[in-house]
């Protein structure tokens, strides 16, 4: 018998993970605001029939005020698939620990989010926890740092020229290439330990302006110009992550999954990232 996950708001990293896995052992539904060819356009349309049968459950949709929209929908509805349910994911992010002023944190550092999307995504972690431990979910949580990987990069702004190099005094940040987020969700699965939350980003937590320059110096292009935090020209969302500055840990995933990141940091990703284009 076939695995069956159902992925909500199947978009790029979820899909980067569902390409990994085995057709012949695996059957994907998938959900989209306005469906697709292979997605259901979800809530428009039921889920109900996917869930009776899903074994695995992928969560990727952002939440809103209210918390998590796919919980707040249908929690009632997941609750009772538990007695067939081997493992959920839930796709959070590292904005949850808030500003640490280029500080290490870890999976065991308090929530303390100083955006309105970190407040967002720690009450939908709650709701997620409560559903969990209420009707024993096999959750695991994950806290993805900024997602970077084919499609999402900083060289189509260096070839075009429009590429700034934002200078914030001590400002860092750390990231994840979406191959690794695939790799740490199949060892989670094969590794289930239920009520964990992981840390996913690479080793090499690094200031914006480093990643810029470095895209630059792969592709033989000039050095971006240096733009002042405080003076730069952007918008409220961009403003808005350099409101929060730490270095994530991600020790977790090595010792408890066994994970040997394929891009340890953002210069290995950068590289294979233009190889590959």
């Amino acid at each position: 018998m076939k695995n069956h996950l159902v992925s909500f708001g199947h978009g790029y990293s979820s899909r980067a993970f569902t390409t990994t896995l085995d057709p012949e052992v695996w059957a994907i539904t998938g959900t989209s605001r306005n469906g697709g060819d292979d997605t259901i356009a979800w809530p428009a349309a039921s889920i109900s029939t996917a869930l009776e049968s899903a074994t695995h459950i992928l969560v990727s949709i952002a939440p809103d005020e209210n918390g998590d929209v796919v919980l707040n929908a249908i929690g009632d509805e997941i609750a009772k698939t538990a007695p067939h349910l081997k493992w959920i994911g839930y796709l959070s992010t590292t904005g949850v620990y808030g500003d640490h002023g280029g500080e290490w944190v870890d999976e065991d550092t308090p929530l303390s989010p100083s955006t309105k999307r970190g407040e967002m995504r720690e009450l939908a972690e709650g709701q997620w926890r409560k559903l969990a431990e209420q009707y024993d979910l096999p959750l695991h949580i994950f806290r993805l740092a900024g997602i970077y990987g084919p499609g999402r990069g900083p060289f189509s702004k260096v070839r075009n020229g429009t590429a700034r190099r934002i200078i914030k005094k001590g400002q860092v940040f750390s990231r994840i290439h979406v191959d690794d987020i695939a790799q740490v969700l199949n060892a989670s699965i094969a590794n289930p330990n239920p009520i964990s939350v992981y840390n996913v980003c690479d080793n090499d937590p690094a200031p914006p302006q480093d990643v810029i320059g470095y895209a630059a110096q792969l592709l033989g292009a000039p050095m971006p110009p240096e733009i002042d935090f405080e003076t730069a020209d952007l918008s409220p969302m961009a403003r808005s992550f350099y409101a929060e500055s730490k270095k994530v840990r991600n020790d977790k995933i090595h010792s408890e999954l066994g994970i040997k990141l394929l891009y340890p940091d953002y210069k290995s990703g950068l590289k294979a990232m233009l190889k590959e284009a």
